[in-house]
Order: C-alpha cells, then structure tokens, then sequence
C-alpha cells in the first residue's frame, strides 16, 4: 500500500455504445446495444438508457430484444473503438510510462512514477484532467478511481461510474471494504462466492474477521492467504506496463448448429486462417495449435497438437487444427468453432515436415484435374465470390453513398437497406433513405473520426449529404428516394426497412 493515492484505473463508460451514440446524433439519449445480432448473439455493451431496462453485458440479445424491443441493436465497430482507444492511450501514457491497459477501455496508470502526482491533491488534479482531456479529444467521457493500490482504484472507478472520479484517502480503507460484498474483491468469482457464502461470510468485514488461517482452511494456502490481506486492504500489485500475451485464438458461434462435416472443416480452416493473421499482427509465433467445438449439448470438447517448433504458417497451423478436428465427434450439430495458439515466441522455427506435407497437399490439389471445387473454399479463404446482389449490410456498418456522403446502415431486409446519412458533428439528426442492396452508388466505408478535424484537415463538406433544392426535381415513384406514401424511412431496430406517413 502507498501512503499517497498516486495509481489511477480509467474506466471509459460504456464504451463501444458511447461510441455509437457519439459517432450518430439520431441515437443519442436513446437505448443503444451492441454486439452478436445473431439468434445466439451476446450483448457486448449496453447504453445507460439501456441498461434502466436490465439489459447489460454478456447477456444473450434476444433476451436484450425482450427486455429493450426500441432499442437500436449494431454490430461491433472494432476499427472505431482500437483507433479512440489508441487515443486514450496516448493521453495515459503522457502521465507516467507505466501504464498497464487491461482492455481497450481499461487501464492502470502509476502517477508517482511520471512524476505526475505525489499526494491527494496532486493526483485529484491529475485525474481531472485527465477526464478533461478525454472528453475533448474523443468526444466521450471516461470514471477515474484514484488510491494507493490497484485494487481499491478500481473499486473506486466503479464507484465514479458513469463520468466522475473518486479519490480513496489511504488508512480509510478497512472502513470502506467492510460493507462490500466478497464479489467486490479480485480472485472471489461465484463458485468462491458461493463457497463464502456456506461458511456465513458475505462481506469482506466477515472474511478479516475470519483471519487468515480460516481462508487458507477454506479456500487453499495462496488463494486464502491473497484473499485475506485484500480483505484488510493489502494489495502491493505493482502497475507492469507490459504483459506478455500467453496466446492468440478466435472463435465464432453459429445461429444454426452445424451438421455437414466439410462445412465444419471449412470453418475451422478459415478460423485458422483469422488465427494467424492475428498472430502475424502481434508479432508473435507459436508452438501449440488448439482446437475448441462447443457441441450441440453445450459440452466443450479442448484438443490441441504440439509442434516441434514455434510457426506462424498459415498451411500449418490449418492442418494441425483439421487433424485435432477428425478426433472430435461432431454428431448432433457443433455450435461454435474456436482455433486457437499458444506457447508464444517471437521467432520461428518451422516445423519443415509439416510444411513439407502441406506443400505436397497444396500442389496435388492444384494438379489433380479429377479434384472438384469444394463449394464455398473461396469464402473460407476470404475471397467474397457472392454476386454483388448479394451483399449483406449490417446494422451500425459505415457506408457511404456517391450524392449522399457517409452514413450508416440502420436495417436491412428484402433486398432492401436503409441508411441514415449523418455525421458524428452533424447539428440533427440525418436523413433516412432506402436503396436496394445492390446499388453500385453505396459501399462500405471506414468509420469518421468521433471529433470533427480541423477545416484544414477534412473534406468533410464534401461528404456532407445533398440538400435537395427547388429546382432538383422530385424522386420518381419507386425510386431509391422514395418510400410508400410519400413518408420518412425507418428502421431503427436493425430489420427491414418501413414506412411511416
């Protein structure tokens, strides 16, 4: 424990739906959710105006849907939420080199060491402006716990939550942690929750009354002993600026369990296939390839095959993984795939028996005239084959039109999509238009900045949308500028797009 208040943990409040409402004016002080929009979709972050229905993260969104029918509901927009987070970044690294990022809107600043701040008043001033900062270069607003330890600065970020800070004087922590829940305390999930709870300890005055030796009877010699002096409000966790990462893996979850076992197999080569260049990304390689299959049931099949050396080979690590896939019966339906690599290096040593033999396989494949195409590879390997009448457009994705400027999808259906053309520095809210899915004049496009650039450095006049003027002349029946009855389009909701009068 310091004898100053000098770490702060930020906290960036609801973060990606902050982001959506900031990027569009029309959805401001509305519910905003975030995440899978898929039947098996899990909500990722949720708008305060959302959360007073009950819905909140990890939540499956069609009980979300349930909870929230009004509510806007977007995909994830990773390459906005990196880019501000970069940006945050930036800003907690100018107060000190240690800062240790848990997530992208998460982080543990060591104040004392920038030479930043040394007592209460000194942080205080630190932490406010610091949310100032914030504020006015991303536009969204961020809670600061300050405190003499890691884990009572995050305890007080939660307490700052939504856009405050709070400061926890050191010798005024067993006050504060007694009436807390033994949740509140890192390393005490629910299964040590509930264990607690049988042995009558619900806070964590309950757990220092208990002593020691009790936790370490109960719980084991390091988690009980760790526990403890949490519970006396001992924690001598110092902020590390680096983490090695342990492994890199991605998974998808289907809406419809998968039977046909080539389509299963595809699936796991592309997965691989997201793997590595995720591993590339990081500059790392690895040594052990692992396979996830939640399978129909629920039940969680691991299995993972260990080379002779670290690779960050494409070609092998998607054999590795379809070899760990022939031992797993997928009878009844898989519903999520997940590739994963661990044992990590920063340097390779290919297994050149492996890439031999997958080498051997590829070239067979391209000769043999007798081969037929398996439907669907060119997808697996990322090349969209799909007539352009059939491209999808998901609701919260960046487009822009060629006379309307940027927007962004709020629904589609029907061979139908709908889009709002504003800006995040529009005064009101932009204007709804529908368009069939395949018109050439609107493409996806990368997200705009959550604070308008300086003159000098946008275009952004020119991607303003088109006012129409009395002498343009007025859409044709059935025309993209047209909806039914002469009225505004809608849909908010992320389906099909309708009219209202």
């Amino acid at each position: 424990m310091r004898p100053a208040p000098t770490i702060l943990h930020l906290d960036m409040d609801a973060f990606f739906a902050a982001a959506e409402q900031a990027a569009k004016p029309s959805l401001r002080g509305k519910p905003v959710v975030v995440g899978g929009l898929g039947p098996r979709g899990v909500v990722a972050t949720a708008s305060y105006e959302a959360r007073r229905f009950g819905v909140h993260s990890a939540m499956p969104m069609a009980q979300a849907r349930r909870l929230c029918p009004n509510a806007a509901y977007l995909v994830p927009r990773f390459s906005l939420y990196r880019s501000v987070s970069d940006q945050v970044m930036e800003l907690l690294g100018a107060l000190s080199p240690l800062v240790e990022p848990l997530s992208l809107d998460e982080a543990f600043v060591d104040l004392e060491a920038g030479g930043t701040a040394h007592d209460s008043r000194s942080a205080r001033e630190a932490g406010e402006r610091l949310r100032r900062d914030i504020l006015r270069t991303t536009g969204l607003t961020g809670s600061v716990g300050l405190a003499g330890s890691k884990m009572l600065a995050k305890i007080a970020s939660e307490q700052a939550k939504p856009d405050g800070l709070v400061l926890i004087e050191p010798g005024t922590e067993r006050e504060l942690l007694g009436p807390m829940p033994v949740r509140t305390l890192p390393g005490v999930g629910p299964a040590t929750g509930e264990h607690l709870r049988r042995a009558g300890m619900t806070t964590v005055a309950d757990l220092a009354e208990a002593g020691e030796d009790e936790l370490v009877r109960l719980l084991g010699r390091a988690h009980g002993g760790a526990i403890f002096r949490m519970a006396i409000g001992h924690d001598d966790r110092p902020v590390v600026a680096e983490r090695d990462a342990k492994s890199v893996s991605v998974e998808d979850t289907f809406d419809v369990d998968l039977h046909d076992r080539v389509r299963i197999r595809m699936e796991v080569e592309r997965l691989a296939d997201r793997c590595v260049r995720r591993l590339r990304a990081s500059g790392h390689s690895g040594r052990t390839i692992v396979l996830k299959v939640r399978r129909f049931d629920f039940s969680t099949l691991t299995r993972s095959e260990t080379l002779r050396g670290p690779t960050d080979d494409a070609a092998v690590v998607r054999e590795a993984a379809a070899r760990l896939l022939e031992a797993v019966d997928t009878t009844g339906g898989v519903r999520l795939l997940g590739v994963g690599v661990s044992g990590l290096a920063d340097y390779t040593q290919e297994d050149l028996f492996a890439q031999a033999a997958a080498g051997e396989r590829q070239e067979g494949e391209e000769t043999d005239p007798s081969r037929e195409p398996v439907p669907g590879r060119e997808q697996a390997q990322g090349r969209d084959t799909r007539p352009e009448a059939e491209r999808r457009w998901s609701a919260g994705q960046d487009v822009r039109h060629g006379d309307y400027g940027a927007g962004w999808v709020q629904g589609s259906g029907l061979g139908r999509v709908t889009v709002r053309f504003e800006e995040p520095w529009s005064a009101v809210p932009g204007r709804v238009r529908t368009f069939a899915v395949d018109d050439p004049g609107l493409q996806p496009s990368d997200p705009l900045p959550l604070v308008r650039p300086p003159e000098d450095q946008s275009s952004w006049p020119a991607s303003r949308p088109k006012s129409r003027s009395a002498a343009d002349p007025e859409p044709e029946p059935g025309s993209a500028d047209a909806s039914p009855g002469g009225g505004e389009v809608v849909g908010l909701c992320g389906g099909e797009g309708r009219s209202r009068p």
